[in-house]
C-alpha cells in the first residue's frame, strides 16, 4: 500500500493531502505528548531505514497500558498520516518553520503540542530523511523483514498429491510502505521450493552485478 493509499484509508473515502489530517487529528489529540514524540521518532527511523517498520501492535499495547483508549487500526492511521507529512516535507525540502506553518493551517487542526513535537523531530532529524528519501521511494512494494522455513512430512495438504510426502513450510514477514507488518505462511512441495531457491540465487547474482 502506498503512502497516498494509506492516508486515503483514514476513513473519509478519498485521498487527503499531507496537511489534511481529517478525523486522524482527533486520534492524535488522545495521545500524550511524550508518547506521540516516541511514535514520531519511530516513524523517522523507519523513513531513514534504520528500523524495518513501526511496530503499531506493540505501541498500541503500551498506549493501552498507559490508559489511552486506542486500537491498532487507529494508530496505523496516525503512522500513515505522519509518514506522509515527513515524506512530503523531505521531498519539498521544508525548513522546520515551513513545516510549522503548513501544519498550523492544516484542516482537522492538530493540537499545539503535536505541532511542536513534529517541528522538533523534523528539526533534529529531517535532513537525514531528505538524503534517503529517493531510495525510500523505490521500495514501495514492501520490504522483507523475516524469512523462515522448515521441512515437514505431509499428513493432509492441498499441494501434496499423497500423504507422507515431504513439504516445506514458509513463514515471511513483510513491511509495506506505510510500515505495517504482515505475516504470511504457506506450503511448498520440494520441487516448488527448489525452483524458489534457484530464483533467489538468480536474483542474488543479478544484484551482485549492480
Amino acid at each position: 500500500m502506498s503512502m497516498a493509499a494509506g492516508v486515503a484509508a483514514m476513513g473519509l473515502g478519498k485521498p487527503l493531502g499531507p496537511w489534511d489530517f481529517g478525523s486522524t487529528a482527533d486520534i492524535i489529540r488522545t495521545i500524550p505528548q511524550d508518547l506521540f514524540a516516541e511514535l514520531c521518532q519511530q516513524i523517522i527511523q523507519n523513513l531513514q531505514c534504520q528500523i524495518p517498520a513501526v511496530n503499531t501492535v506493540e505501541l498500541c499495547q503500551r498506549f493501552q497500558a498507559a490508559g489511552i483508549e486506542i486500537v491498532t487500526s487507529d494508530l496505523e492511521k496516525v503512522v500513515n498520516a505522519i509518514s506522509f507529512v515527513f515524506s512530503t516535507a523531505a521531498k519539498d525540502k521544508l525548513s522546520p518553520e515551513d513545516l510549522s506553518t503548513r501544519l498550523g493551517g492544516a484542516a482537522g487542526t492538530l493540537p499545539k503540542q503535536a505541532v511542536q513535537v513534529l517541528r522538533h523531530v523534523w528539526n533534529e532529524q529531517g535532513s537525514s530523511i531528505a538524503v534517503s528519501e529517493d531510495a525510500k521511494n523505490v521500495a514501495v512494494v514492501g520490504r522483507l523483514i523475516d524469512f523462515q522455513w522448515k521441512l515437514g512430512m505431509a499428513v493432509s495438504s492441498d499441494s501434496c498429491k499423497s500423504l507422507k510426502s515431504p513439504y516445506v513450510t514458509m513463514a515471511v514477514k513483510v513491511a509495506d510502505a506505510s510500515g505495517h507488518i504482515t505475516s504470511k505462511t504457506f506450503e511448498m512441495t520440494l520441487p516448488q521450493f527448489q525452483n524458489f531457491y534457484n530464483q533467489f540465487k538468480e536474483m542474488a547474482a543479478v544484484l551482485e552485478t549492480v
